[in-house]
């Protein structure tokens, strides 16, 4: 069975949690900045989302409903709040992600609600939206990994083009240090550009 196979098996409801999926898509798909995938462009949350549930379906393919569902809805509709509407400093930063995510909960709560998920499953994708008691929980790890390593394959490279080696080698460092080592082995076999692969190199001799 594949991933995506995987992914729609063995839900509550499943005609619930397909609507709530495409739901969740319809809104990721508004979003104004595209990514060229396989040839055509697509709009970016839409095929982050995607990427994200895959790799949550390959380090855990037993994955809990509220998981599979926070997959699809942890950045939702993010480019509705940018990074330049806050200002350009640490602090300004870290109150914009802690916003982030707030927005992304609420946002993802009510789609929930609208298709008629229980209180306990909205709440437990809330708490994953918020990386609430990590990295004590096992499945907010698990989301945790699956982001680093969709950072991994498919932003690092972009990243590392626009920002200078030492910038990306604490980033690499701090990513590295929230994942599990199930994730460190996938994220090790991950196929890297010859500068990523040094970076990380580099990273990790640390």
């Amino acid at each position: 069975m594949s991933n995506q196979e995987r992914f729609f098996a063995n839900v509550s409801n499943t005609a619930r949690f397909c609507e709530a999926i495409t739901r969740f898509d319809e809104l990721n798909a508004a979003d104004p900045n595209q990514e060229l995938v396989d040839g055509r462009l697509r709009p970016r949350e839409l095929v982050n989302a995607e990427r994200l549930a895959r790799w949550v379906m390959t380090l855990a393919p037993d994955a809990s409903e509220p998981l599979r569902l926070a997959s699809r809805c942890q950045h939702l509709c993010r480019w509705i709040i940018p990074r330049s509407s806050y200002e350009m400093t640490r602090t300004g930063y870290l109150q914009w992600r802690s916003d982030l995510k707030r927005f992304h909960a609420e946002k993802s709560s009510s789609v929930l609600h609208a298709v008629d998920y229980p209180e306990e499953v909205v709440r437990r994708v809330r708490e994953l939206n918020l990386k609430k008691n990590f990295p004590t929980d096992p499945e907010s790890r698990m989301l945790e990994d699956a982001l680093c390593l969709l950072f991994l394959q498919f932003q690092l490279a972009e990243f590392a083009q626009k920002t200078n080696d030492g910038k990306v080698i604490n980033a690499l460092q701090k990513s590295w240090k929230k994942m599990t080592p199930g994730g460190h082995e996938h994220a090790l076999k991950i196929s890297y550009g010859e500068r990523e692969g040094s970076l990380i190199e580099r990273a990790l001799r640390g």
